[in-house]
C-alpha cells in the first residue's frame, strides 16, 4: 500500500501539461533575482513570456538574454494605472487565449528590525509592494487568467509561516499566504490553481546585508534618546552582528531551487499548493511553523540581543 502511494505521487508529481508554446505566463519583478532568472528559464521551454520590470534597464538587460518571444513592460505593482496598462497589453498580446499564468514575484524586504523602531509609513512601504501589490496584480488579471483556466503563482516566504522580524515584510508574507488560501477556495471551481511559494533564505537583493545594515542606521537614528537608552549603545552593532551570521550561515545562493518551484507549479498537471524550497525552510522554518509558539519566543530570545533596560 505504501509502495502504491508512492507509486501514484511520483507519477502524478510528473505528469506535464501540454502545448507549452502557446502559452503565456506574466512575471512580475523581472530586473533581478527570482523573477529574472524564472523568465529565462521558461522562455527556454518556449513559454511566451510577458515580464514586468520596474526599470528600462532591467527591462532591456532581460531582452538581451532571452530569445524573441519574450516581451517585457515597465511595471510598478504599487501603482493602479500602471497595473491596469500593463493588463491592457497582456489582453492585445494573448488575444482569445487568455493568460495561462501569472507569477507575483515582485518584493521588497526593507526595513527590517525591532518593531518599536518603526514608524507607521516604514510598515507601508514594504505592504505596498509585496501586499497591496498582489492582490493589485491578482485581482486585475483575473479575468485573463480564468479564461485560459490558469495558474496564480504567489511568492510567499518562510516568513510568512515564522515571524521572525519585525517590519512591514513578516507581516505581508502572512497575508500574502492568508490571500492565496482564500483564493484559492473560492475559485478551483473554474479550473484555477493557486500555489504558493514559500522560499526559504537565499542570495537575492533581498538578503543583501548593506542596504539591511543600512537601513537599521537608519531606524536607530530616528528613535528618540529614550527610546535608545533603553536598547543600550551596544544594541545595535550586537544586532547587526546576528543579522550578519544568520544571512552568510543560511542563505542558499542556488536560485534554481526557487524558479524550480515556480516552474513546477506552471508546468505540473497537478500543481501542488505549497512549496517550500531551500534546506532551511524544510529543516527548520516550516517545522517551527507547526510548534507552540513559546518554543520560536524562546529561540528568538536566545539567538537576538538582549536590551540594557530589558526587566
Amino acid at each position: 500500500e505504501v509502495f502504491w502511494y508512492i507509486s501514484r505521487y511520483v507519477l502524478t508529481n510528473s505528469l506535464q501539461i501540454e502545448d507549452i508554446s502557446n502559452k503565456y505566463v506574466f512575471v512580475t519583478g523581472c530586473d533581478s533575482g527570482f523573477g529574472n532568472l524564472l523568465c529565462k528559464k521558461l522562455d527556454r521551454r518556449g513559454f511566451r513570456v510577458l515580464a514586468g520590470c520596474l526599470t528600462e534597464k532591467g527591462a532591456d538587460d532581460l531582452k538581451r538574454a532571452a530569445g524573441p518571444y519574450l516581451k517585457t513592460i515597465l511595471l510598478d505593482v504599487t501603482n493602479q494605472d500602471s497595473i491596469q496598462k500593463a493588463m491592457e497589453w497582456t489582453k492585445t498580446e494573448v488575444d482569445d487565449k487568455g493568460l495561462w499564468g501569472i507569477v507575483n514575484n515582485a518584493g521588497c524586504s526593507l526595513p527590517m528590525g525591532p518593531s518599536e523602531w518603526m514608524r507607521v509609513e516604514d510598515f507601508h512601504r514594504t505592504l505596498k509592494v509585496n501586499m497591496n501589490g498582489v492582490i493589485a496584480m491578482t485581482m486585475t488579471f483575473l479575468p485573463l487568467i480564468k479564461k485560459a483556466r490558469g495558474r496564480i503563482v504567489n511568492v510567499a516566504s518562510v516568513l510568512g509561516r515564522v515571524a521572525a522580524n519585525g517590519g512591514g515584510y513578516c507581516i505581508s508574507k502572512f497575508a500574502v499566504e492568508s490571500f492565496s488560501d482564500c483564493l484559492r477556495r473560492d475559485i478551483n471551481y473554474f479550473g484555477i490553481n493557486v500555489c504558493i511559494i514559500e522560499p526559504g533564505f537565499f542570495k537575492t537583493a533581498v538578503t543583501s546585508l548593506e542596504p539591511l545594515e543600512k537601513e537599521l542606521h537608519r531606524l536607530w537614528n530616528q528613535l528618540s534618546p529614550e527610546v535608545q537608552a533603553s536598547y543600550g549603545d551596544k544594541y545595535l552593532d550586537k544586532y547587526i552582528k546576528v543579522q550578519r551570521l544568520i544571512m552568510n550561515g543560511i542563505c542558499d545562493t542556488d536560485l534554481t531551487k526557487v524558479t524550480s518551484c515556480m516552474e513546477h507549479a506552471l508546468t505540473a498537471a497537478h500543481p501542488r499548493t505549497r512549496y517550500s524550497p531551500g534546506w532551511d525552510a524544510k529543516l527548520l522554518w516550516i517545522p517551527l511553523s507547526y510548534m507552540p509558539s513559546c518554543v520560536v519566543d524562546i529561540g528568538l530570545k536566545l539567538v537576538l540581543p538582549r536590551p540594557s533596560k530589558s526587566v
